[in-house]
């Protein structure tokens, strides 16, 4: 302590010896990192006038830094649509280094990419619009249909969500059953929610499959979106749902941080994945590796809508599901959702050649082949369900970009393919905002060496998916 030398601790009574140094040790602590959230000290009101006030800074900065590393231009690619007609952003949109091509880039090791600092800048792992602060973050035009429908607002007082409309998925997105194929679109264009899922889906599920969707549609209590003063909603918020993110079963881009991972500066940012096709999947989440769709739903409402933190859960009012019924009937009902059809797909999931183009079929070659893509992304639905460490770390430095630690990113799950095009951006955190900035990113770091031709036709390929 700050009023005691060293050569006075043996003049001090055994008792009050005994106190300073357990306060030293608490003082130090208090400087260690901590896996718990801050207690908060500030009432609601003075928290939300600085954060409001912060966030036109905190956005200015943040939307620099997607200046500095993309093209965000609204540049369609022709003729390609999403499944109900959303325009597919086309290009490669991350920038280069100055006075290098993807060409040369190509021919570097990663370790001279690595010493000359080449690794382009959409390439490093990408930040939370606000990485110190993390939490759930919707596009505005969810947060304007769903207070249409049921006036509950999900907008933020201190952050704004980041990536432009044009690289989101369609919304609202289509819904395919696997039971009921011949339905089509069951959400018949309409963003289901808590107002219309039985108007919707009654008589097309079982009693259990439709209670499943009402508790996936219904709000509970989340980190940011609660009844506590620590929330981050101007009004008392009754919470979020399963499917405020991943909107009629797929996904509307939302974005949060990883709950699992601790100093703040290491999670990764989400880019929230599409619920469609779980039921061929064997692992859930992006580092977590959970084994079944059960599981996932229940650790989502305990944990991941806090932060990770159960302690913080408690105070916020989490919803602890019923294993035997309501995780098993949400389970159920997620376990219908399908993919997009694919005309051009046989039902062995390759290429029916009588339907695609000489550069699709080109493209498929590759993709089993030269590209390396098959070895980790097999037909019919183009997972292998493992988790591979692609170690991008190999081809740059440790570096802390907007209070996100760029750094090695350990295991990710394989993703399926399917229906690639409806569900842009790519890779877990989104920094690929194209299927083209996912072929020059693979190309480097698979080290492929494709020709410009050979990666036109995989573009072309992954469209057909």
């Amino acid at each position: 302590m700050a009023f005691v030398g060293h050569s006075e601790f043996g003049k001090l009574p055994r008792y009050l010896l005994a106190g300073v140094l357990i306060l030293s040790g608490l003082a130090g602590f208090a400087q260690q990192r901590s896996s718990y959230a801050p207690l908060i000290e500030e009432p609601f009101e003075a928290v939300f006038r600085r954060m409001s006030a912060a966030k036109e800074e905190v956005m200015r900065r943040h939307l620099q830094l997607l200046q500095e590393r993309y093209d965000l231009s609204n540049r369609p690619a022709p003729g390609v649509t999403m499944s109900r007609g959303k325009p597919v952003q086309g290009g490669v949109r991350v920038k280069l280094p100055p006075g290098v091509t993807w060409q040369q880039l190509a021919q570097m090791t990663p370790e001279q990419i690595r010493e000359k600092d080449l690794w382009p800048a959409g390439f490093y792992p990408l930040p939370h619009p606000n990485h110190a602060e993390g939490g759930m973050v919707f596009p505005q035009f969810h947060i304007d249909e769903l207070k249409r429908q049921t006036g509950r607002d999900l907008t933020r007082f201190d952050l704004d969500f980041d990536l432009p409309d044009h690289f989101l998925p369609e919304f609202p997105p289509p819904m395919y059953l696997t039971t009921r194929p011949d339905l089509g679109d069951v959400s018949r264009g309409e963003l289901v929610t808590t107002q219309n899922y039985y108007r919707l889906f009654n008589g097309i599920l079982n009693p259990k499959q439709l209670e499943g969707l009402r508790l996936l549609v219904t709000p509970f209590p989340q980190q940011q979106f609660n009844l506590t003063e620590d929330r981050r909603s101007r009004e008392p918020s009754l919470g979020v749902s399963c499917f405020d993110c991943h909107v009629n079963g797929h996904t509307n881009g939302a974005t949060h941080l990883v709950g699992d991972i601790r100093p703040q500066e290491f999670r990764h940012r989400i880019d929230t994945p599409s619920l469609r096709g779980v039921h061929i999947q064997r692992l859930f989440g992006s580092q977590r590796a959970l084994r079944s769709i059960e599981d996932f739903t229940e650790f989502e409402q305990r944990a991941a809508y806090f932060d990770g933190d159960p302690v913080m859960a408690t105070k916020k009012g989490v919803n602890i599901l019923e294993r035997g019924s309501q995780v098993h009937f949400m389970a159920e009902f997620q376990n219908l959702l399908d993919f997009p059809p694919a005309p051009k797909l046989g039902v062995d999931g390759r290429l029916d050649r009588s339907k695609a183009t000489p550069e699709e079929i080109r493209g498929e070659e590759l993709f089993f082949g030269k590209a390396k893509c098959g070895l980790c992304h097999p037909a019919p639905y183009y997972t292998d369900n493992l988790m591979h460490n692609l170690r991008t770390e190999r081809f740059y430095k440790p570096r802390m970009i907007n209070g996100r630690m760029a750094a090695a990113d350990g295991p990710i799950k394989t993703f399926p393919l399917r229906g690639l095009k409806d569900s842009p951006p790519y890779l877990h955190d989104g920094r690929l905002l194209t299927i083209e900035d996912t072929v020059e990113f693979f190309n480097l770091v698979l080290g492929t060496n494709l020709t410009e031709e050979e990666k036109r036709a995989l573009v072309a390929f992954l469209r057909v998916l």
